[in-house]
């Protein structure tokens, strides 16, 4: 099923041709939703825009369009307005028959892409020995999301965990467990990973103010690299306990990955290093060897090198992000490759991206883009931090979430006087307060920052997941109580749209495609929220204003077909979202 405005956009530009010749092919009809609804659905502007190229009054130019464009079965008789806006309104007819399509198709209308991709999405990325915390939070569900939208779409999608398990920070921590806690080295999960985190910060600590201790650490980096066996098992361990702990709040978020960490590329960095310098990129600078691409200066305005080899012959972030891009273009085929992490690495990722397409290793027909998001900020509007200024962590922010839905759940409960059992009381406050955190979070545009507040999140009104999820179960609500077999509604039950509420709805319902292809392209999820916002919004006048299960034959199973298709798209979209819907609340 075509978008509307596909149907439209396609109608006029043969309307542009026939009536203006074949060099105006192509031509955009800026077409829009229409200003005021008194004046139709859309208005196309493009007489205005032509007015100069064809040397004739605009209205005159939109007179001429409308005696050439075919659009009966579609909008009512258009009408011009103003200077020469073309005003459409869209038949009821012809809405009814495409809810009534949309209605039986398992996918919604939404048709898999006619050019499918395989596309890397890089996020979340936590680092081994360490918490995952609220700076976490972002780039795992936006990631998940983007994930799940180009899956839907018929995308080959890898879902890419690039975990920070590689480099001097191991050296520290094994140098300084060895002096402290040795049977960490050697026996699994010897210390919690809160315990591990400890160690890690005292072991920093000792790191910037001991030479012999940094020496040993260095030691310890070569020993990793050089594959001896002692510091290679201490490794693993570290990393498969952070890998598990990970995975709690993975399993807890529904979150799928592939991890590939920087330990993955590391045998790929030297070669990196020799290509760069056989293309004779690579200059030396302070005994490291860096690339220098014009547009990049530092805060004195000289020129920022990216370096790939530091002068102790080490290697840093920037060499595993090339090695990446290459594996990623030569090995995986990848398209289209997307990072998802803060805007604060906006500046390196741009300076990674230019090298490799100075080195000529990212094709033209290839795509590389960073998605950057801002930061969670608490009521004060900075940083979200615990009261001790430590990175709040991720394990206690969705425990907390849990916590507050489940008594506000209760509290509902008692003044409803409702009985629920504990599995049902668990259930609702699991689903409602992980929603509730990521709906919160993926309805910002996600280049802002946004202000984390469980109040408002969990609020049964207004933009959260509460509300959209009401939307759902009000429709479960009208199944039950008219013991309704949504899967088995008459095949041939007419759609029939009479009422403004129903028209609404109709036509809100239908620009699902719209907004599902518009993410596609920019990567905004926050886009999927608003709409289905306005839907649960349209959805609730329509059921305040249209009586469903009271109504005559043929309205009442007209007004089913609607409630479903409503039900259905909300399951969609915030599945799409990473977000489960409930029967009942």
């Amino acid at each position: 099923m075509f978008s509307t405005t596909s149907q439209l956009k396609a109608r006029f530009d043969k309307a542009f041709t026939t009536a203006f010749g074949e060099n105006l092919a192509g031509t955009d009809p800026m077409l829009t939703a229409a200003s005021n609804p008194n004046f139709g659905d859309f208005q196309c502007n493009a007489a205005m825009s032509l007015g100069k190229k064809l040397g004739k009054p605009p209205r005159a130019i939109a007179q001429t369009i409308i005696e050439n464009l075919d659009i009966a079965d579609i909008c009512e008789a258009p009408e011009i307005a103003g200077p020469g806006f073309i005003n459409l309104k869209l038949k009821p007819a012809y809405l009814e028959a495409q809810v009534r399509a949309m209605a039986i198709d398992p996918r919604l209308g939404i048709a898999p892409t006619e050019t499918p991709q395989k596309v890397a999405i890089d996020f979340s990325s936590p680092n081994i020995a360490k918490e995952m915390h609220v700076g976490h939070l972002r780039s795992t569900i936006i990631g998940d999301a983007i994930a799940r939208i180009l899956e839907f779409l018929g995308h080959d999608v890898i879902r890419i965990n690039h975990i920070g398990d590689w480099g001097t920070q191991f050296g520290m921590l094994i140098a300084y467990l060895r002096e402290v806690h040795p049977e960490a080295l050697t026996t699994a999960d010897s210390l919690d990973l809160g315990d591990l985190v400890a160690f890690y910060r005292q072991a920093k600590q000792r790191f910037d103010a001991d030479e012999t201790f940094k020496e040993t650490a260095r030691q310890e980096v070569v020993k990793l690299q050089s594959g001896a066996e002692d510091t290679r098992r201490a490794w693993k361990l570290l990393c498969d306990q952070s890998r598990r702990e990970f995975q709690v709040i993975y399993n807890l978020l529904d979150i799928k990955l592939t991890e590939r960490g920087e330990s993955f590329y590391n045998p790929l960095l030297p070669a990196v290093v020799e290509d760069l310098t056989s293309l004779g990129l690579l200059v030396e600078s302070d005994g490291a060897k860096c690339v220098f691409v014009d547009g990049f200066t530092n805060k004195e305005g000289e020129p920022l090198p990216l370096i790939v080899q530091k002068t102790d012959g080490g290697y840093n972030y920037a060499t595993t992000d090339l090695a990446a891009i290459r594996y990623r273009i030569e090995e995986d085929g990848a398209k289209r490759i997307i990072y998802v992490t803060d805007s604060g690495q906006a500046n390196h990722f741009a300076q990674v991206f230019a090298v490799a397409r100075k080195a000529n290793w990212i094709p033209e027909d290839v795509e590389i883009v960073h998605v950057p998001f801002g930061l969670v900020c608490g009521e004060d509007g900075k940083r979200l931090k615990t009261r001790s200024g430590d990175a709040v962590r991720l394990q206690d922010l969705l425990d907390e979430a849990i916590v507050r839905t489940r008594a506000d759940l209760e509290t509902r409960l008692a003044a409803e006087e409702r009985q629920e059992t504990e599995e049902f009381i668990a259930n609702v406050s699991h689903v409602v307060g992980l929603s509730a955190v990521k709906y919160a979070d993926l309805s910002q545009n996600r280049a802002s920052n946004y202000v984390f507040s469980y109040d408002k999140m969990l609020a049964l009104q207004g933009n959260t997941a509460p509300y959209m999820l009401y939307a759902y179960v009000r429709v479960q609500g009208i199944r039950r109580k008219g013991g309704i077999d949504f899967d088995n509604l008459d095949a041939g039950a007419k759609v029939i749209l009479e009422s403004d509420a129903e028209l609404v709805l109709a036509k809100h319902l239908l620009q699902l495609n719209e907004v599902l292809s518009s993410v596609d392209g920019d990567l905004l999820p926050n886009r999927i929220c608003q709409y289905l916002f306005e839907l649960s919004q349209k959805f609730n006048q329509f059921f305040e204003q249209c009586p469903v299960l009271k109504a005559e034959e043929p309205l009442r199973s007209s007004r089913l077909v609607l409630c479903d298709l409503t039900a259905r798209t909300l399951q969609l979209g915030l599945g799409l979202l990473g977000i489960q819907v409930l029967e009942r609340m």
